[in-house]
């Protein structure tokens, strides 16, 4: 094949040989997502129908159960599918269409962790301004933001990558089309190295949000250290610590899977840490978010 326009299909990666281990791990998979689905929709639904949870906070993070319910929807599926059908195929549209919408929901995701972290800021430490700057309005008007910034980066990269000649082959060694595992099939080094350079770019621009994170927790806490009631100090640190623990866990395996040296690559690293950073978040997410939250927990008890 010496160019992509020959490409029909891709192959994805299997998780193994044998038949009852890809029987096993339908079911291993089938219950990771309808997890991710229940616990997802329950907050979707649990903050649409309470009035009391209609504030920036749960605006923003019923935003983020949607992304995280997409992003799960886009790999998982057809991975079951290969497990239970014995195949590895994707046709090339679909490969597209995966790379798109991952890259899509992943950018956008990503804005609205940033986003919720000022949220928290101004919440704590300026909470005589809240009703001001995050007005409804404002509100609106960054989340439209987060998913504008998330369309049109996965545009860039998406029609970056597909511009590149494919000549490697169509095995992709990932359970799903991810975009360091199409530049492998890359016929030249520009092309590979124009897209590389796009990725740089993007992740200088995750990284500055991740900075813009770290600073305002730092002076998060800085104030709830200061709160003379503990009941105060365990009610901000109840909605702190969740959104935290989604930032680290979101962060640190999608850096390593992008960053992580080519030395440590391999098809065995490449698929755990894509499991950790695609599968596990849109399904723990939920979890974590419900657990401390008592405002939320019973608002999704009350709906079931």
């Amino acid at each position: 094949m010496s160019n992509s326009s020959f490409i029909t299909q891709f192959l994805l990666l299997v998780f193994t040989d044998t038949r009852e281990l890809q029987l096993l791990l339908f079911g291993l998979f089938l219950g990771i997502y309808l997890a991710a689905l229940l616990g997802n929709g329950l907050i979707i639904t649990a903050i649409a129908c309470d009035h009391h949870l209609h504030t920036p906070m749960y605006f923003f993070l019923l935003n983020l159960s949607i992304l995280d319910l997409g992003c799960i929807s886009i790999s998982v599926p057809k991975a079951m599918a290969n497990s239970l059908w014995d195949t590895r195929a994707i046709s090339y549209q679909g490969c597209v269409s995966q790379i798109f919408f991952f890259f899509f929901l992943i950018s956008a995701e990503f804005s609205f962790l940033t986003i919720m972290s000022y949220d928290r800021y101004i919440a704590i430490c300026q909470p005589l301004h809240y009703g001001t700057l995050l007005d409804s309005r404002a509100c609106v008007h960054m989340a439209a933001a987060a998913w504008g910034i998330g369309f049109l980066n996965s545009v860039l990269h998406t029609a970056n990558t597909f511009s590149i000649r494919l000549c490697q082959g169509n095995a992709v060694d990932q359970f799903f089309c991810e975009i360091p595992q199409i530049l492998k099939l890359s016929c030249s080094d520009s092309d590979y190295l124009r897209e590389v350079g796009f990725l740089v770019i993007s992740l200088l621009v995750g990284f500055g949000y991740f900075v813009f994170i770290v600073v305002s927790y730092v002076q998060i806490f800085q104030v709830v250290l200061r709160i003379p009631s503990e009941q105060g100090r365990h009610k901000a640190f109840s909605t702190c610590l969740p959104h935290l623990a989604v930032v680290s866990l979101f962060v640190s395996t999608g850096m390593f899977a992008y960053l992580k040296p080519p030395s440590i690559s391999s098809p065995s690293v490449d698929l755990v840490v894509a499991v950790l950073y695609s599968v596990v978040p849109p399904a723990v997410n939920p979890l974590i978010y419900s657990m401390r939250n008592k405002e939320l927990k019973g608002a999704a008890l009350k709906l079931m």
